[in-house]
């Protein structure tokens, strides 16, 4: 185990700690229902860069910073704030659809929880996940290669995406994102974006191992 594995090991740890310790487990969730957006900028903006990180390990076998990494984290903590708000559009959308009959399952959790997950992870997720690439593969040239000014064709024509449509949509959606978020919509409301940000670490590990396997 290389001394990046252990510094890496205590980010997460410490931030774990944080939640988890009774003297802090309280301000955790009062900044998680008083203040829900800056609460899910700082969960995406810390978790998610963590989760970067990692699958730039498994891919590389080393520990290295991907160009512009704050810039990374500030665009993961906007995204965290959107999803927090996605995450209250769709729960509350569902749940007067369920009421209304206009979905079945009635007032079973379950079924709150898997059509909230496969609706927006059905009409919302591709939307998202196509920004962030674009915004990935912007830094990448602009930062990773130099170039002063990339230009909107120079990052589309740049993303892969047959393999974003094959792989991130038709595999990661139905057999990853569906199952764990119908998962975290069965927790309470206070921990929904903290797990969605952890699924974060999870999936870079995932789509590094896919990509190292290619």
């Amino acid at each position: 185990m290389k001394k990046g594995d252990l510094l890496w090991i205590l980010a997460l740890g410490v931030f774990i700690a944080f939640i988890v310790m009774p003297s802090t487990h309280e301000i955790f969730i009062a900044v998680t229902k008083q203040y829900p957006l800056v609460g899910g900028f700082i969960k995406f903006a810390y978790l998610a860069t963590l989760g970067e990180l990692l699958a730039i390990r498994i891919v590389t076998g080393e520990w290295k910073k991907p160009p512009a990494v704050m810039w990374r984290a500030a665009i993961w903590g906007f995204l965290g704030a959107i999803i927090t708000i996605i995450f209250h559009i769709y729960a509350t959308g569902v749940t007067s659809a369920l009421k209304v009959g206009m979905l079945p399952g009635g007032g079973m959790t379950l079924a709150f929880a898997f059509f909230t997950s496969t609706l927006m992870n059905g009409l919302f997720a591709p939307t998202f996940m196509a920004f962030h690439r674009c915004t990935d593969t912007y830094l990448d040239i602009k930062y990773g290669e130099g170039v002063a000014k990339p230009t909107l064709r120079e990052v589309i024509d740049r993303i892969d995406w047959y393999g974003f449509v094959s792989f991130v949509v038709l595999k990661t959606i139905p057999f990853f994102w569906i199952p764990a978020h119908t998962i975290t919509f069965l927790l309470p409301a206070e921990y929904r974006i903290l797990a969605a940000a952890m699924l974060s670490i999870a999936l870079g590990g995932i789509l590094a191992f896919a990509k190292k396997k290619k």
